[in-house]
């Protein structure tokens, strides 16, 4: 056993939240770079066991089953098979896609919970939480919305708000109301254990900070340092949720584990499923190596959090590394499941038949590895005609159809290399490693790259040697140009096979051939001469402008959708009294100067004509909508008597109204025509 082949591996992707279908995100940031690495491990003979499944628990998934009138096992059980067929359909190749509502898992997590609890490794905790009244029962995070204090957003949710990404807890919220009722929820003391973080902070620093500086990613490694150096703090590992793993101890009625503590431990009781008499040998065998692919949201609770869990109950190994990614965007906007804005996998796998791969190409080639990146419909076809097309089946289609075309389809024979055959089949021999390291330090792009280098070096190879012109004068030296390119051909189906398995196989079944091991990919007789191959046939075929543009389409009319749906389902505020309305000193002015406030982003400083001797300045964080001199001259509505506020030094008196769509662009409330400055607004 070598320092870089363990002698097994568990390799887990971040189990789906079954709270909808998977989009592009998750797949260029997780699940693709996942399978990657572990088709390249298959190609090594390496023992290695590709965990996965559903994330069945939680909040979202009850709103969304009270939304739909069903119950959350009808919402888990949909998203489940539309999850599960999508990944396989797609490429992805799971040894077990299993879910965290099967009874082994149950089973596992309850007995997890009750280890460290007969241990001691909990603290209980009594603390205040919000309660519906109305509907008798305690809310969950997600189940509380109000006005966030930092952005007056009325619709934050209890844990973040999703307007201004802000953490919350729901006692931040100004005026809090419950999803379920619409009610004003009151504070109750409730009792939950927690996992003191705090006491294993020690042992994170030295496991984390001093152990995995050098070989975890730096966006991973920077994460965990910033929330070790903060200070950490006990997290609850139970929840008043009747959805869920029941608390397995008495005196725990009506409570479930919380999700985050539940879903890690499905890898745990997914690997359970598959191996049911072995499955230890993957998870407490020290010769076992550990890798979890996450998105960077997921950093805390894989890094720090389940490392803890493991680590308090004593048995497990701990991960070796967590290859976390960023985020992808979508047409440069932040995907969003909520506003549909996303591309999502099934409905892709249904406009592209056959054409996985040429998504697989494009997020791999476009992984966001170290900083968010974006997919456009356009780079998607650019990236398919110019390079899967004009390059590796140019390449490919080149060198079997003349050797059909000379050769009668059989790989002919090499007649003495010159130095350019010989350097051709140097560099071969060189991919495989440059590849494999490439993907060992989890560089998938870099290595896609190198990949279709190999590809660009057989092109180049043709195009110089020209054995459509050489056949004429030299047929024995242009049966050598032809035998080392497909060479390089039969090395392409085991290298592609990571990235692009359906490709290689179609590669594959045309070169007559199947795939070999890794090291083996670099030979130069992988074909001996003789060798009879099948008909040739297109690789991949080019998209069209009205294939994308129907694309762009579907995502502009969700775009409109969304902005109709929020102009007609704003939720009305409290009513309010004709007295307290009476109070406003709404009128029109005219802005009469305008610019920028130093050292932000966001404000202008303006001057409005309220009829007043003196103009007003009001400070507007309107920066990022309208240029300053564009406002002079406009007349807008202003809330005169707001009390004055000193916003970076400038004393701002009155506020600006602004009408604002689903998209957050805002626009000036106006008067159809010019009024005089300081008129009221009836």
């Amino acid at each position: 056993m070598s320092a870089t082949f363990p002698q097994r591996y568990t390799v887990t992707a971040a189990l789906p939240y079954t709270n909808g279908p998977v989009h592009i995100g998750h797949l260029a940031g997780v699940y693709l770079p996942a399978d990657i690495y572990v088709r390249y491990l298959r190609a090594q003979q390496r023992d290695v066991k590709f965990i996965c499944g559903s994330d069945e628990h939680g909040v979202p998934i009850t709103i969304r089953a009270q939304k739909e009138g069903v119950t959350p096992q009808q919402v888990v059980d949909k998203y489940h098979a539309i999850i599960r067929d999508s990944f396989q359909e797609f490429g992805v190749s799971f040894d077990i896609y299993s879910r965290t509502s099967s009874q082994t898992h149950a089973e596992v997590a309850s007995g997890f919970f009750k280890k460290l609890y007969e241990e001691g490794k909990f603290i209980e905790q009594t603390s205040e939480q919000y309660y519906d009244e109305k509907a008798d029962q305690f809310l969950a995070d997600r189940y509380i919305v109000g006005t966030c204090p930092n952005c007056g957003n009325e619709n934050a949710y209890g844990d973040q708000c999703e307007k201004c990404g802000t953490s919350l807890s729901p006692t931040e919220l100004i005026n809090p109301r419950s999803m379920l009722s619409g009610n004003h929820p009151v504070l109750r003391e409730t009792k939950h254990w927690y996992l003191p973080l705090d006491q294993y902070e020690p042992w994170l620093r030295e496991w984390i900070v001093e152990g995995h500086k050098n070989d975890w990613k730096a966006n991973v490694y920077g994460q965990c340092k910033s929330w070790i150096d903060q200070g950490l703090h006990p997290r609850a590992v139970t929840r008043d949720l009747d959805w869920g793993v029941p608390v397995p101890v008495a005196g725990a009625e009506g409570k479930v584990l919380y999700v985050w503590f539940d879903a890690p431990i499905g890898y745990i009781s997914a690997t359970k499923d598959l191996l049911p008499d072995t499955w230890e040998t993957y998870w407490k065998d020290p010769e076992t190596k550990l890798v979890h692919f996450i998105g960077k949201d997921n950093i805390v609770f894989h890094c720090i959090i389940f490392p803890t869990m493991l680590k308090a109950h004593g048995d497990y190994i701990l991960p070796d590394n967590v290859p976390a990614n960023e985020f992808l965007n979508l047409e440069g906007d932040k995907i969003s499941t909520s506003r549909n804005w996303a591309v999502w996998l099934h409905e892709y796998l249904q406009d592209f038949p056959g054409q996985a791969d040429v998504l697989r190409y494009v997020l791999c080639a476009n992984a966001p590895e170290t900083k968010d990146n974006d997919f456009t419909w356009k780079d998607f076809q650019a990236r398919n005609n110019n390079e899967l097309v004009a390059n590796l089946g140019n390449f490919v289609n080149r060198a079997v159809v003349l050797t059909h075309k000379f050769f009668g389809g059989k790989v002919p024979a090499a007649v003495g290399f010159t130095t350019e055959d010989e350097d051709v089949l140097r560099q071969l021999s060189e991919f495989p490693q440059r590849i494999g390291e490439l993907i060992d330090n989890y560089r998938f792009r870099d290595a896609l790259n190198e990949l279709m280098n190999l590809s660009r070096l057989g092109n180049k190879y043709l195009a110089d040697q020209e054995p459509w012109k050489l056949i004429k004068t030299d047929e024995a030296r242009t049966g050598t140009v032809l035998h080392v390119s497909l060479q390089l051909a039969a090395a392409l189906v085991t290298l592609l096979e990571p990235f692009l398995p359906e490709a290689a196989a179609r590669l594959g079944r045309m070169l007559n051939t199947e795939k070999g091991t890794w090291p083996q990919a670099g030979r130069p007789d992988a074909l001996p001469a003789g060798h009879q191959l099948a008909e040739a046939a297109l690789l991949f075929t080019k998209i069209e402008d009205a294939t994308v543009e129907a694309q762009v389409q579907k995502l502009l009319d969700t775009k409109k959708a969304n902005e109709l749906a929020a102009a007609v389902s704003a939720p009305a505020k409290d009513d309010v009294s004709f007295e307290q309305f009476q109070q406003m000193d709404l009128r029109i002015g005219t802005i009469v100067a305008a610019e920028k406030v130093a050292k932000t982003k966001k404000l202008l400083k303006l001057s409005v004509d309220l009829g007043f001797e003196e103009p007003r300045t009001i400070v507007s964080g309107i920066a990022e909508h309208f240029l300053p001199e564009a406002l002079i001259g406009q007349q807008v509505q202003v809330l005169l008597n707001l009390a004055p506020r000193e916003i970076k030094g400038i004393q701002s008196q009155g506020m600006l109204l602004m009408a604002e769509n689903a998209d957050g662009v805002l626009s000036l409330m106006q008067p159809s025509s010019s009024v005089r400055p300081g008129s009221g607004v009836a």
